[in-house]
């Protein structure tokens, strides 16, 4: 397969982790013989430096004529120091996901076997959870109506029928190929957007008869995601809940840097690590790549290349089993970097059953080839 990829490293550890999930994808490209082309380009913060905009005309370009977008993250401290200021970095992952109608985010959330230890909640909680999450993202209160002054300031969160069917049939979808249920997140009791939304997927249920859909408050369940995450198969949810409660999701899994995510349109996809730039930890080799190189095999899922993103996971479950891993993570070993996560990941794809052997080259920063 050919695939044209526009890979938008953004800002803080942005770069360093899209360049292992790109190390990755070249690796399965060669392994499968596939032809992956990467085109980079500014957004956010790198981007207003250069440019005095967040997503210039050439980025728009480059990800218009690609297949898919690899995204890093977004952000930088000095942009936020002024509330009145109107050009931040951040509206240029908001001004991709309208211009190429990224409606649906997916966002998986796994507590892995081998993190289980890793995560502040107790292992009787969280052990066995597979989350999947819904979030609409193209809608809503990040997108509505702003004021602000001094004195005053809202921001409006408005939903269309339309934009809530979509993602819904979507989400229900989704739920047929699991556990098939589906728990509808709002504050129905309170708001007039929600109380559309529960309108509009009750409605839908009635053509999932096999799906069992629940509905819960946003503060119930943002205290049940703590208390009792297997409860939830897949979660569908507005907006700004969606991105609450999957950076809440990110303390069953261990670290955020193991959440990633898929942006999903009619004729554009873009995959993304959720969190965010951490700028205090740039160039310091400690940005954990998981979330990054996950969003890879997310991406390859996206073009129906199974057997190669599954290879991409099973990478990473070896990582986590021998400690290869970012020190969020990591206690047992104290020079594992960010780029020799990519490095073991990327010779696991080449050498699956070595992996064990150049284990000791990845930890003496050797070469990992033998």
């Amino acid at each position: 397969m050919k695939l044209n990829i526009a890979v938008l490293p953004g800002d803080g550890i942005g770069p360093e982790v899209t360049a292992q999930a790109v190390k990755v994808l070249k690796a399965i490209a060669m392994e499968y013989n596939h032809v992956f082309t990467f085109n980079n380009a500014l957004v956010g913060a790198s981007a207003m430096d250069a440019t005095g905009i967040p997503l210039p005309e050439e980025t728009i370009s480059i990800c218009d004529k690609a297949d898919a977008i690899l995204f890093g993250a977004i952000g930088h401290p000095k942009y936020d120091d002024d509330p009145s200021a109107t050009v931040r970095p951040e509206q240029g992952l908001l001004g991709l996901r309208k211009t190429f109608d990224l409606y649906t985010n997916i966002r998986p959330v796994i507590a892995y076997e081998d993190l289980l230890n890793k995560s502040s909640l107790k292992i009787k909680q969280i052990k066995g959870t597979n989350i999947l999450i819904y979030r609409e993202l193209a809608s809503g209160i990040y997108f509505g109506e702003k004021n602000f002054s001094n004195d005053e300031a809202s921001d409006v969160c408005a939903y269309k029928r339309t934009e809530i069917e979509r993602i819904a049939h979507l989400a229900f979808k989704a739920a047929q190929g699991r556990k098939r249920k589906l728990t509808l997140v709002d504050k129905a009791n309170v708001l007039a957007s929600s109380r559309l939304w529960r309108t509009v997927v009750n409605e839908i249920a009635s053509e999932y008869p096999d799906v069992t859909l629940d509905c819960m408050y946003i503060d119930n369940a943002a205290m049940e995601l703590i208390i009792n995450p297997c409860q939830f198969d897949v979660i569908l949810t507005e907006n700004m809940f969606g991105d609450i409660l999957s950076e809440e999701a990110s303390v069953i899994v261990g670290s955020i840097g193991l959440l990633a995510s898929a942006s999903i349109g009619n004729k554009h996809a873009m995959f993304e690590p959720i969190h965010g730039a951490y700028t205090k930890a740039t160039n310091k080799g400690i940005a954990n790549p998981i979330a990054s190189i996950l969003s890879a095999a997310m991406l390859l899922d996206h073009f129906g290349l199974y057997d190669e993103a599954a290879l991409i996971r099973e990478g990473v479950d070896k990582s986590l089993k021998l400690h290869i891993t970012t020190p969020d993570l990591n206690t047992k070993y104290d020079n594992i970097s960010t780029s020799k996560v990519g490095d073991f990941i990327e010779d696991f794809i080449n050498n699956p059953d070595e992996t064990n052997l150049n284990f000791t080259n990845i930890h003496l920063g050797q070469s990992t080839i033998i």
